[in-house]
């Protein structure tokens, strides 16, 4: 902008016409705004000067635009000219009239506020923290000016309190007097600015602060007022520190236990305030509050009856007759219920309770047997708010022990009724009473209900005609679970469920019809109606033919559409079969045009709800419909979507099998769908329940019209080949299409499986050098066809297939251990011995030959088959004699088909594999602990009685001198922890240290190589350190209750995050090795598994890692940090750059800590990553994952 224009503006400021005025500070105000806007040096103090005269212009409007002026233009001055304006602005604050003192305020909150960089920032601090200081402690100062100065002061110390840290103990001893002033609003100011200050205090200045405070409180001839104010102070500093509260809670919890109980009859907001404390330090101290919890739970169950003003034999429930005959004779000077706030007692009393709950599962069965009556008891309370606290803690209760109130349900509903039935109760009363409802009926049996249904019901259905929505929606939750409870059994229950169906349904449908209210209600009206119709349509029979068009018509409602259809799921799937045909062409047509929408759970959901009406209805569907809905059904196939893939094939599946659907259906289907499912099969990323999806629309095409098994089996081999667009097929497609065909042999029957077997075989006979992919698919074919039908007709098959491991390809000779193994499995009695004798006659192929008796175990033990006795004993004794073989491949394999077998016959080989704990030989050792682990799985097995008393014998080999042992004890632990937690729970306390000693770097483990020009070191315990750190993390997620977090943050997983932390061995040896560390590779494969422990250990258990939070930062800096030598290979830089993800997602799990912002340093660490645009740009896109 021109300087001629700006100077002409700065006249128009001046003027005497305030609408001159008004209109030029306007249009001031929007050129600051413009990013293109630049001011000469000479402008600036003159600019500055108007805009502070400015400030007192006697039209209100105009100076509340040149505040409004202040936030731009201060990131667009020199540091002096904001200066000279602070100087001014804190002389009007203190000095200037008292009119002017609130705009002063306002205005420099907002230069504050604005400061654009740190060092302008300190020199702000320097100019006015002395000022303000001067505001509060000097003599004669009017409680306004003080007031003002400290709300100032707050602001300053909450942005920027770590930037004064010289100034802090200034600031402490003239805030914490003011704690003992008689005006009440300069006491509560200074609470919060003494709070402000507190996060950013040493802890030696945080423990001289209540030092202080706990002497004041300490001292009984202390004002009552003064002591409430300085109880407020000690909850407000501990939710501003957190966690650095704790080393103080043995002075202070006994006082505000002891000012619970010894304060007067009528000093309930000291109660109040001691409760609140109590609760705050329940919630962000919950290790150091541990030896308290006792006497809090005491407390709190004994003032949340607290009401000196009413007692048990006067009566509560007064009709309004009564009470208003009781007003007429109240005289004027008497007690009332306004002046009674014991109820405020009572609600934080409940809030500390919930506190308990939620930081204390150790004590919930306490709290389940002492709590739970008190809090029943406080539905007669008079208080709503109280009443709410209620019911907001007996729903945190339910949450974390299901079930649990079963057996007082007819104390429950009472309390229920009435805060729903209560002309008095407010909406925020109703909707926690529907919301607790909801809750306790979704988690107990039905059958605890029955005898109180009709007083729940009623004001349940009651609520569905509340005007206000948020009340409305919940009580038609609630309804649906009345629906679930009243009928939980279709087929006939004891319970007559049939007073309340015309009730309910009569409720639902007038909210159902409604078209003038909010969607949520929508929403939650067309899901309760589908359970309804569902659930009772047999007892609606002449109400359907109105109701069903109205969820039709919410069908074509693009808001409420996805909830209508699935609605309609949970219709169709009615065992009651209901009469649909009134809609059921319109809801297939709609449906079918659904499948087209961009709209991915829509779609989701259609593919369901189709397949449930087409095998519930299909004989009301015409064959014509079935076109279309396969037509669109192509478009759904491919692997970008593997689930929405699985859907449609299924659907497929379930129109070709209906026998109503026309030839053209099929011809349809292998046109429009087959070319889309063969595109499938040679997907890499194909697998699970997509695969298994795309078999079974295999086997279900064969059977379909106009379908030739040749064609089919050709194209699907076709699929094997190389394409000059694709490339080379991938070997997990392989797998795929070869159990494709395998269910396709099977399904077109005998003949054409066995002239299919000829055809593989015959390929398998001519020359494989030329044409390795052909054998490659036709070995695995065979392998597949022969685990699902005996193939002992065709003869020689298995010489034919050992053959194949002479093959120069390694993948064929895969392959055909493969195939051997599965062939087996189809006729054990022939083909087992085969195997068991190859392998001790034939050493070259001995693990090839391993692998396929692998196969075989492996799938007996998921079939759940047996071996004969001898069988077992055979290929038991094969097995033990290479437990210690030289090579590891051998070994694992080994070590698996022991545990699979182990799976079959656990009374004979758990004794056989103990019996070999305490062999000298170490890999034998090893193996054994190895197959242990391949036996724990994530089903339930007979093995697991065995095992149980027998686990610790292998899992304390995590004792053993050898770390191939020991390793393997650790993944042995590491399985059981994630399959079967309950196997080793009761071994934790032993085992947790010595599996937390794995993850310390052991010298004797770490040797260097020569390798003439330089040196590489290397760390033979990095794998056990890795599986390790990778066992605590599963523990984590399975066994969070036996682990103590606190012992393994500080020092285990810090030295796994911090290199410099982790090398704890003798001076003489550091210094003979610091020229080799840095080629350790912990720097990815050990930090990694670190770095998600940290996260989860942030999500569930925050408090002990707040606890050490500081010592955490400066690893975690040091990894976001690092970067590669500028001659670093690509795959050095990928890494680092992955280490920096796993660091910052570690560091976005420690943000959302609540009480994290306490920390200095980590605050520190949020800032630099919000500075540098890289660090930033990652941790957003980590963010919003």
């Amino acid at each position: 902008m021109a300087n001629l224009t700006l100077t002409g503006i700065l006249e128009k400021m001046t003027g005497k016409d305030k609408d001159y005025r008004y209109m030029a500070t306007s249009d001031l105000l929007n050129e600051l705004n413009k990013e293109s806007f630049k001011l000469d040096a000479d402008l600036e103090p003159k600019l500055s000067n108007i805009i502070i005269q400015q400030l007192d212009d006697a039209a209100g409007d105009v100076s509340g635009l040149a505040v409004k002026c202040l936030a731009p233009l201060v990131k667009r001055i020199h540091e002096q000219q904001i200066l000279d304006m602070t100087t001014k602005l804190c002389d009007k604050l203190l000095n200037g009239k008292e009119q002017h003192r609130d705009i002063a305020s306002i205005a420099l909150k907002t230069i504050v506020a604005e400061v654009p960089t740190a060092p302008i920032a300190q020199s702000v601090l320097v100019s006015i923290s002395p000022k303000l200081i001067r505001g509060i402690t000097a003599q004669g100062m009017s409680t306004e000016i003080k007031c003002e100065s400290l709300d100032i002061l707050c602001d300053v110390l909450h942005k920027y309190g770590n930037l004064m840290t010289s100034d802090h103990e200034v600031l402490l001893h003239a805030l914490l007097p003011q704690l003992n002033t008689n005006q009440a609003s300069v006491r509560k100011k200074a609470v919060s600015c003494i709070a402000s200050l507190a996060s950013s205090l040493s802890d030696d200045m945080l423990a001289k602060a209540t030092v202080e405070v706990v002497r004041i409180l300490k001292n009984t001839a202390t004002k009552s007022d003064i002591t409430r104010t300085n109880i407020q102070m000690i909850g407000a500093v501990s939710r501003s520190v957190g966690y650095r509260f704790g080393p103080h809670l043995g002075d202070t919890v006994p006082i505000l236990i002891n000012y619970c109980n010894n304060a007067s009859e009528n000093d309930e907001e000291l109660r109040e305030y001691s409760l609140q404390a109590l609760e705050s330090f329940l919630l962000r101290c919950p290790r150091d509050i541990s030896s308290f919890c006792d006497q809090i739970l005491h407390l709190t169950l004994e003032f949340l009856s607290y009401d000196p003003n009413f007692t048990d034999n006067m009566e509560e429930d007064t009709d309004d007759e009564s009470y208003a005959e009781e007003e007429d004779d109240e005289s004027a000077n008497e007690y009332t219920d306004d002046e009674d706030i014991s109820w405020k007692v009572r609600r934080a009393a409940a809030k500390c309770l919930a506190a308990l709950i939620v930081s204390r599962r150790e004590m919930l069965s306490r709290l389940y047997e002492e709590a739970c009556p008190k809090m029943i008891d406080r539905f007669k309370e008079r208080e709503e708010n109280v009443k709410v606290g209620a019911f907001s803690v007996l729903k945190e209760l339910v949450m974390v022990l299901p079930d649990c109130l079963a057996d007082h349900i007819g104390s429950l509903t009472p309390g229920i009724e009435k805060a729903l039935c209560d002309k008095s109760s407010t909406s925020n009363l109703k909707i926690e009473a529907l919301v607790f409802t909801r809750l306790v009926l979704a988690s107990h049996a039905p059958s605890v209900f029955h005898p109180h249904i009709k007083a729940i019901s009623a004001p349940v259905i009651s609520a569905v005609g509340e005007r206000y929505y948020k009340v409305t929606a919940e009580a038609l939750r609630v309804c649906g679970e009345l629906v679930r409870v009243v009928r939980p059994n279709i087929e006939g229950y004891d319970f007559d469920f049939k007073p309340y169906v015309h009730p309910i349904y009569s409720a639902i449908m007038s909210r159902l019809t409604n078209q003038d209210q909010d969607q949520e209600v929508k929403e939650c009206a067309i899901s309760c109606m589908g359970l309804v119709v569902s659930t009772f349509g047999d007892h609606l029979v002449g109400e359907l033919p109105a109701c069903l068009p109205v969820l039709v018509d919410r069908m074509g409602n693009e808001i409420t559409r996805l909830t209508a259809v699935k609605a309609f799921s949970v219709i169709a799937a009615s065992s009651l079969h209901l009469d649909l045909s009134c809609i059921l062409e319109h809801v297939i047509s709609e449906l079918t045009a659904f499948l087209r929408k961009a709209n991915r759970a829509l779609r989701q959901a259609t593919l369901g709800t189709l397949n449930t009406l087409i095998v519930g209805y299909g004989d009301k569907i015409g064959s014509a419909a079935y076109e279309v809905i396969v037509a669109e059904l192509s478009t759904l196939i491919s692997d970008s979507d593997l689930h929405m893939a699985a859907l449609a094939l299924e659907l497929c599946c379930t129109l070709m099998a209906d026998r109503r659907s026309g030839p053209n259906v099929g011809l349809t289907v292998r046109n429009r769908v087959l070319p889309q499912a063969l595109a499938l099969v040679r997907s890499s990323l194909l697998q699970g329940h997509a695969l298994l999806a795309l078999q079974n629309f295999f086997g279900a095409l064969v059977y379909s019209a106009n379908t030739s098994f040749d064609v089919l089996l050709d194209s699907l081999l076709a699929t094997a080949k190389s394409s000059g667009l694709s490339g080379a097929v991938a070997k997990q497609a392989l797998f795929s299409i070869a159990q494709c065909v395998a269910v396709l042999c099977l399904a077109a029957g005998d003949k054409k499986c066995s002239s299919t077997v000829n055809m593989l075989t015959d390929i398998l006979k001519a020359d494989g050098s030329t044409n390795s992919a052909k054998q490659h698919l036709s070995l695995l074919c065979l392998g597949e066809i022969g685990r699902r039908k005996d193939l002992s007709s065709h003869d020689h098959i298995e010489n034919i297939v050992i053959e194949s491991f002479q093959s120069p390809f390694e993948e064929i000779k895969s392959a055909a251990s493969y195939a051997l193994g599965n062939i087996a499995v189809g006729n054990l009695p022939k083909y087992l011995p085969f195997i068991l004798d190859k392998i001790d006659n034939q050493q070259k192929k001995q693990y090839l030959l391993l692998h396929s008796l692998k196969e075989v175990i492996v799938r007996q033990s998921v079939d759940k088959a047996e071996f004969d006795d001898s069988s077992v004993e055979k290929i038991t004794n094969l097995l033990f004699n290479h437990c210690e073989s030289e090579e590891e491949g051998v070994r694992n394999v080994v070590a698996e088909c022991l545990g699979k077998i182990a799976l079959i016959e656990p009374g004979k080989l758990v004794p056989a594999l103990k019996e070999r704990i305490s062999n000298p030989a170490a890999f034998t050792r090893a193996t054994v602990v190895i197959a242990v682990k391949y036996s724990i799985v994530e089903r339930q097995e007979k093995i697991d009685e065995v095992l149980y008393p027998e686990i610790s014998s292998f899992l304390m080999l995590i004792k053993d001198h050898d770390r191939h042992v020991r390793r393997a004890a650790v993944l042995a632990l590491s399985t059981a922890a994630h399959n079967k937690p309950n196997l080793i729970k009761a071994l934790l306390p032993e085992l947790l240290p010595l599996l937390y000693d794995q993850t310390v770097i052991k010298k004797e483990l770490i040797r260097t190589v020569d390798l003439g020009p330089f040196k590489h070191t290397v760390d033979d315990g990095l794998e056990l350190r890795k599986a390790a750190f990778e066992c605590v993390d599963t523990l984590l997620d399975s066994c969070l209750d036996q682990v103590n977090p606190s012992s393994f943050i500080v020092p285990y997983l810090l030295s796994g995050l911090d290199e410099s932390y982790r090398f704890k061995f003798e001076p003489a040896f550091i210094a003979s090795q610091s020229q080799n560390f840095s080629s350790l590779p912990d720097h990815y494969d050990v930090k990694m598994p670190c770095h998600l422990i940290l996260s989860k250990l942030a999500d569930k258990c925050p408090s002990a890692v707040l606890a050490v939070l500081d010592s955490l930062v400066d690893p975690l800096q040091k990894t976001i940090n690092f970067r590669p030598k500028q001659d670093a290979v690509k795959q050095e830089v990928d890494r680092n750059e992955d280490m920096i993800r796993s660091a910052l997602r570690s560091i976005a799990s420690l943000n959302r800590i609540s009480g994290g912002d306490c920390s200095h340093k980590f605050k520190n660490l949020m800032n630099e990553i919000t500075k540098s645009q890289a660090l930033w740009e990652k941790y957003s896109s980590i963010r919003n994952e």
